[in-house]
């Protein structure tokens, strides 16, 4: 990339971060009632988007080869269990992923 080519890169990417931190403020002011269809949407969005990263994280683990998708599903209960336990979302992302990969490079 040529200098020219960089620098329009990055002040395109500025202006991308700046648009989608200032639209919502612009759409929805302080003032102003938030539309019900935006209410559902931050209802239903969050368990929506967890409920396809967990489908995507376990679209490739087969039953029937190698460890048999246990330690997927040891840190899948793992999660589950810091989760109701602590109620912290990232103390139960982060336990569940550092117990996967404790499983996978050491005991399996």
């Amino acid at each position: 990339m040529t200098v020219i080519q960089q620098i329009i890169t990055v002040a395109v990417v500025v202006a991308g971060t700046m648009l989608t931190r200032f639209l919502p403020f612009l759409l929805f002011p302080a003032g102003k009632a938030t539309p019900k269809y935006i209410q559902y949407l931050g209802k239903v969005l969050p368990p929506a988007v967890f409920g396809l990263l967990v489908i995507y994280c376990l679209r490739n683990v087969s039953i029937f080869k190698g460890s048999h998708g246990i330690p997927e599903l040891i840190s899948i209960a793992a999660v589950i269990v810091l989760h109701i336990w602590k109620r912290q979302m990232l103390l139960s992302i982060a336990g569940g992923t550092v117990l996967y990969m404790v499983l996978v490079q050491t005991v399996f």
